[in-house]
């Protein structure tokens, strides 16, 4: 386990280690769940959304990505990379944005608990993370394009009408026309 506590730090093109951030998060999620990577590095720059690289006091371990917008906080992606996976910094990552987004309904979306998936025990063990950092079930479904999600957070449940201005927000008036992004309750 580590004992240094994970900090966040914004980040951009200028850090050494923004290729690994890229690969990191291009291997750690599927395709149809990723958004162009130059998407989220322009986005970033949007008042309400963090790009967090994540670190120990002596190395880059990981990305979180957070879109606010109200009193809500989404995590929108969080990855921690392979050789630093199974020590700690999960947990600690998500106390970390915790603390951050205080006082905000923090939430986020994990794949469904299919059964028949080709992944189901890393979805089982994914769900358990999450639930023993803190996070509760809040008994709604998020869509976003083809692909639904269960959504888990603090701080409440997530109206949907909040939610839909959000992503209008952070996508602009356009793009949330074209993409489907919604809570289903």
């Amino acid at each position: 386990m580590i004992t240094v506590p994970v900090s966040l730090k914004i980040t951009d093109k200028s850090l050494p280690e923004f290729k690994n951030i890229k690969a990191l998060y291009k291997k750690a999620f599927p395709a149809e769940e990723r958004a162009p990577f130059w998407v989220l590095n322009r986005n970033a720059r949007k008042e309400g959304v963090d790009f967090w690289g994540l670190y120990d006091d002596k190395e880059w371990v990981g990305l979180a990505y957070v879109i606010s917008y109200s009193n809500l906080s989404y995590v929108f992606y969080l990855a921690i990379s392979d050789q630093h996976r199974g020590k700690g910094y999960g947990s600690d990552t998500l106390r970390a944005l915790k603390e951050r987004y205080d006082g905000q309904k923090l939430f986020l979306a994990i794949e469904e608990l299919d059964e028949t998936a080709d992944n189901y025990a890393e979805r089982v063990s994914r769900k358990q993370f999450y639930l023993r950092g803190g996070l509760t079930e809040l008994h709604c479904r998020l869509r976003e394009a083809k692909v639904i999600y269960e959504v888990l957070g603090t701080g409440g449940k997530v109206d949907p009408e909040e939610y839909k201005q959000m992503m209008r927000h952070y996508l602009g008036s356009v793009l949330s026309r074209l993409v489907r992004m919604e809570i289903i309750p």
